[in-house]
């Protein structure tokens, strides 16, 4: 669970119905954590380093009086030679863009989906808390077994809804699924997450 200290917002009128229930508790809103996605930033910029060295050695190379290299030849006549609604020319106009929008997606989002923020203290809202969805799904199932009746139980945690499944092995099943869907909800609500899942319970008797 990462603690994170931001420096102080700039200060804006906000009105209370455009806070979350977890906003309004804490005091501030609360964003979730933004990845610094070193791994597309190494690649990228390691294409364009390539890319941009050897076209630069090949440019002072024909300005020493050297012929331009053979790719740079060979590439700067299929461009002119080939027509626009050529096979290969769509494939590669299409290849840009779906890399040009790629990487427009990652600049824009936050990522760091596996990562669920939580609510700051009110007297400490440049603090911030978040806790991995894998591990919130393993309270939640340490929660859910020790309810009567469930067998075995599995629990799955998303941005917006938490899902668990539940195998009764005695009492009725619809006993078990609404006492389960309030020690979930309990258990939710001891995690202090900034925005609280909706919770989806099902349950079925096991046959064997």
């Amino acid at each position: 669970m990462p603690l994170t200290k931001e420096p102080d917002p700039p200060e804006r009128d906000v009105s209370p119905s455009d806070l979350t229930a977890g906003e309004r508790e804490g005091g501030h809103r609360t964003r979730r954590k933004w990845s610094a996605r070193s791994v597309t930033a190494a690649l990228v910029a390691a294409v364009i380093l390539v890319a941009a060295v050897a076209t630069l050695v090949d440019v002072v190379a024909v300005r020493a009086g050297r012929p331009a290299a053979a790719w740079r030849r060979h590439l700067a006549y299929e461009l002119a030679t080939r027509p626009v609604d050529d096979v290969w020319m769509l494939t590669g106009a299409a290849v840009a863009a779906a890399v040009g929008v790629w990487l427009i997606v990652l600049a824009l989002t936050p990522g760091q989906r596996r990562w669920l923020p939580l609510r700051s203290p009110a007297g400490c809202p440049r603090l911030r808390a978040f806790v991995d969805r894998d591990g919130a799904a393993v309270l939640l199932r340490d929660a859910a077994m020790r309810v009567p009746g469930v067998g075995a139980a599995h629990v799955r945690v998303g941005r917006h809804r938490i899902k668990a499944r539940a195998e009764v092995r005695f009492r009725e099943p619809r006993q078990v699924k609404d006492d389960l869907t309030a020690v979930l909800d309990e258990e939710r609500d001891r995690l202090a997450l900034a925005r609280p899942p909706r919770i989806a319970v099902r349950t079925r008797r096991r046959t064997r």
